[in-house]
């Protein structure tokens, strides 16, 4: 299949989105009339909230393991939830070793379609963050510690669905929203929780950040963790050195090698981001870690890069060092299949109301997505707010796209809720 490249345009990617919908979405009125006038002014209606909703959000420091500011975010959440529409929010604990509680909020309907929307309210960065890096507003750029990643994803939820109950429109059979509270570590507290709902579902749709200029996501890899357990012999640095066994030194040639395992042309991506080594500067360490993140499109690959760091530790270059290797797939690759395509064609006709074009990415990362597909439903990826800068000191949120997107979503419910795809037998990979 065909990979589009996903090139992040920064604030631009906002400016491209407001002229392409400028005259849609200017003034007060709608100016397609295909569109549905009394949904967009239900979303027109939720915009300010919106805006005070992330904000809000963004200011709790709930990096993943931070049962406190998770909490914290969590009761606000759920009091958000109750208030858009949702008629239960159940806080459910993550099972072990991850901690923290996952929000399920459901609504009934009078339809037929079984609705599973996702987002998560876990970040990658430590508590006290928030205080070096407050949320700020630039250029209608807002940013902060998971503002793009992925607190837009709950706030474009609870905004969606205020419309929809705004407008009375409950032609579905169930609406259910997870918030996961550990998805940044691989969401392994949460899988039988996704699994479960995802098979009680007959669509699901991952609220991640939407991708600038305006697309949303058909497929991405999956993700693993290649561990690299070295023991050498320890020894006297300046005294003795020769009797000792570096582990530190093995650790960096088999980090130095273990990179050259990526390949290019399948877009399999390996890179060592975690190098720990010894604790005193005298003393030939005895041990090391070697931690490597490994993203691939196929489980194929990821058995050749495990093969092969394998055989590289079976070759250390200082005298008497063992070296051990052991992979964790952290999240399944989500392929690109055909279920995804006929989501992404509805998608495309109902956001076509309002002048809005989606473009299909597919992209390095990892998300829960992969665990509803894996569970046999149709999945699509990327309907959340435009964002930017993920795990980085750029994580934002585009506020200009708040009312096309969310209209985007609300629609999408609607059509999904009223004609829910037909079955899950279409879901096996595209060739």
């Amino acid at each position: 299949m065909t990979k589009t490249k996903l090139r992040w345009v920064g604030s631009r990617a906002g400016a491209s989105l407001a002229l392409t919908l400028a005259a849609t979405l200017g003034g007060t009125g709608v100016s397609n009339a295909a569109a549905n006038e009394q949904l967009m002014a239900a979303v027109k209606a939720c915009e300010p909230d919106a805006r005070a909703l992330l904000e809000r959000a963004v200011a709790i420091d709930s990096g993943t393991g931070d049962v406190e500011g998770l909490n914290q975010l969590g009761a606000l959440l759920t009091r958000e939830l109750l208030h858009s529409g949702f008629t239960k929010v159940e806080a459910v604990p993550a099972e072990p070793p991850a901690v923290g509680n996952n929000l399920v909020a459901t609504v009934d309907g009078t339809g037929r379609g079984r609705v599973l929307l996702i987002a998560h309210m876990d970040t990658v960065f430590a508590r006290g963050t928030v205080a070096q890096r407050p949320y700020r507003v630039v250029d209608e750029q807002a940013y902060g510690p998971g503002a793009g990643d992925d607190k837009q994803g709950s706030v474009a939820a609870i905004c969606a669905m205020r419309a929809l109950t705004a407008i009375g429109f409950s032609d579905f059979a169930r609406i259910t929203l997870i918030v996961n509270s550990n998805e940044e570590t691989g969401s392994f507290g949460t899988r039988k929780l996704f699994r479960e709902q995802a098979q009680a579902s007959d669509v699901a749709i991952n609220l991640e950040r939407g991708v600038p200029p305006d697309g949303v996501l058909v497929s991405r890899k999956g993700a693993a963790i290649v561990t690299l357990d070295v023991a050498g012999r320890a020894a006297h640095s300046g005294l003795e050195p020769e009797k000792g066994r570096n582990a530190a030194l093995e650790a960096a040639h088999q980090a130095l090698e273990i990179g050259a395992l990526a390949d290019p042309k399948r877009e399999t991506t390996v890179n060592v981001t975690v190098l720990q080594s010894g604790d005193k500067f005298n003393v030939i360490p005895d041990h090391a870690i070697v931690k490597v993140d490994v993203r691939a499109y196929t489980t194929e690959e990821f058995e050749r890069v495990e093969r092969q760091a394998k055989e590289l530790a079976a070759r250390p270059s200082v005298q008497d060092v063992k070296v051990a290797v052991a992979m964790e797939l952290t999240f399944p690759p989500w392929p690109h299949v055909p279920s995804t395509d006929a989501l992404l064609e509805r998608a495309r006709a109902v956001y076509a109301e309002i002048g809005g074009k989606l473009s299909a990415v597919s992209v390095g990362s990892s998300a829960d997505v992969a665990l509803t597909q894996e569970a046999g439903t149709p999945s699509i990826d990327g309907f959340g707010i435009l964002g930017d800068g993920a795990h980085g000191p750029d994580d934002q949120a585009d506020l200009r796209s708040i009312v096309p997107r969310v209209y985007l979503l609300a629609r999408f419910v609607m059509d999904l809720g009223r004609n829910p795809p037909a079955n899950k037998a279409s879901t096996s990979s595209a060739k």
